[in-house]
C-alpha cells in the first residue's frame, strides 16, 4: 500500500478493474496495470488467495469477473490516491480542515474508513497541512448544483432564481447545457429563454433551481469549456479595443479568453472585448501584459487606464516635484 506500483497496490487495482469491468481479459488487465500477462494473472491469484472469488470464463466473451453476489468494501485507496484526495480537497477548500465544514465532515468519514497505514498518513496530512483561506473564495450550493447537473443529464429545462453582482434579482427559464468549473468558480452554461440568448451564470449566485418536465435539444458538437471561455469576454457593458505593440504569437500567452478576441494586425495585434469592470480590466489584465499598448476604443477603459497610470506615476514622483528615480541615481 505504500506506493502505486507495489504488489498489494496492483492487486487492489486489479480488484477495482474487475469490479468496474466484469469480463476483463488477462491481456486487457495487463495493459491497464502496465505489466505482463503473466504478472496480471499473478495478481488475480493473489486476490483468490485472499478469499476473493474471481472466476474466469473462456471464449469470445470470457475473461475475469467477480462471482455474482460478492460483497466488497465500497471503495479502496492506495496511499498515493488517499494523499492526493486530501491535497485536492484542501487546495480547493481550505475550510475542510475543520470537521464542522460539510466537506471537512465528508473528508473525515473517508479518512476513518481507510486502511490503518494509509488512513494514518492521510489524517496526518490533513491535520498538519496549514491551508490559507482565500478571502475571494465562493462556494456553490451542492443541492442547487446537483439539480442543475441532473437537468443537464436528462435534457430538461430548469427554472432558476438569480442574483447579479449588482444585487439585481430575477427568475429565468433556461436550457441547461453544461455545468463548468473554471478557476474555482462553478458556472451554468445555458440558453436563457428570458433573454433568448446564450448565458453563463455563476452557480453561487443561483438561489434556487427546479427541473421542469420540458425537454430541450443540446447543441451539436458543444464544447462547454470553449464556449464558456469565449462568452465570458463578450456582452458586457463597457467595450475594450486595444492595440498591442507586439505580434500576436507573443501577446497571446498573456491574454485570457475573458479579455476578448485577439487578432493579428500586421506586426502588431488587436484585442476586442468588453468588461463590466474597466478598472479591473485596466489594472489586473492589461497591466499584466508585458508589452506596450494603446487603447483605441472604450471611453470607460481609457479613463481607467489613465487613472491607473497616474496612480503608478505618483508612486515614483518626488514630493518636491522631481522624479524619485532621478534623485536616487543622483
Amino acid at each position: 500500500m505504500s506506493t502505486g506500483t507495489s504488489p498489494t497496490a496492483r492487486a487492489l487495482r486489479t480488484l477495482e478493474i474487475l469490479r468496474a469491468r466484469p469480463g476483463t481479459t488477462s491481456e486487457e488487465l495487463a495493459e491497464r496495470l502496465g505489466v505482463t500477462d503473466r504478472a496480471a494473472r499473478r495478481y488475480v491469484a493473489i486476490l483468490r488467495e485472499a478469499g476473493i472469488p474471481v472466476e474466469s470464463e473462456r471464449g469470445p466473451h470470457g475473461g475475469y469477473r467477480l462471482r455474482r453476489g460478492t460483497r466488497l468494501a465500497p471503495v479502496t485507496f492506495t496511499q498515493a490516491e488517499a494523499l492526493g484526495l486530501v491535497m485536492a480537497v484542501l487546495d480547493a477548500r481550505p475550510a475542510a480542515t475543520d470537521p464542522g465544514d460539510p466537506v471537512g465532515s465528508a473528508l473525515d468519514k473517508v479518512v476513518r474508513v481507510l486502511p490503518e497505514e494509509v488512513g494514518r498518513q492521510a489524517a496526518a496530512l490533513r491535520e498538519h497541512a496549514a491551508a490559507a483561506p482565500d478571502p475571494r473564495a465562493v462556494h456553490a450550493d451542492p443541492a442547487v448544483t446537483n439539480t442543475l447537473v441532473e437537468a443537464v443529464a436528462r435534457r430538461r429545462r430548469a427554472v432558476i432564481t438569480y442574483r447579479s453582482a449588482d444585487g439585481d434579482e430575477w427568475r429565468a427559464e433556461v436550457d441547461p447545457w453544461a455545468v463548468v468549473v473554471r478557476r474555482a468558480r462553478w458556472y451554468l452554461l445555458c440558453h436563457s429563454h428570458r433573454s433568448d440568448a446564450l448565458r453563463t451564470y455563476r452557480i453561487d449566485r443561483i438561489g434556487t433551481a427546479e427541473e421542469t418536465a420540458t425537454a430541450f435539444r443540446m447543441p451539436d458538437g458543444l464544447d462547454p469549456v470553449a464556449v464558456l471561455e469565449a462568452h465570458l469576454g463578450t456582452g458586457w457593458a463597457f467595450p475594450a479595443h486595444v492595440l498591442f505593440d507586439a505580434p500576436l504569437e507573443q501577446v497571446a500567452p498573456w491574454v485570457s479568453a475573458p479579455m476578448g478576441r485577439l487578432e493579428a494586425a500586421g506586426e502588431r495585434c488587436v484585442l476586442r472585448g468588453s468588461t463590466r469592470n474597466p478598472a479591473m480590466y485596466a489594472q489586473e489584465w492589461l497591466g499584466g501584459v508585458p508589452f506596450g499598448f494603446r487603447v483605441l476604443g472604450g471611453a470607460e477603459l481609457r479613463s481607467a487606464v489613465a487613472a491607473a497610470a497616474a496612480r503608478l506615476a505618483a508612486a515614483v514622483a518626488d514630493p518636491a516635484g522631481g522624479d524619485v528615480s532621478r534623485s536616487v541615481r543622483a
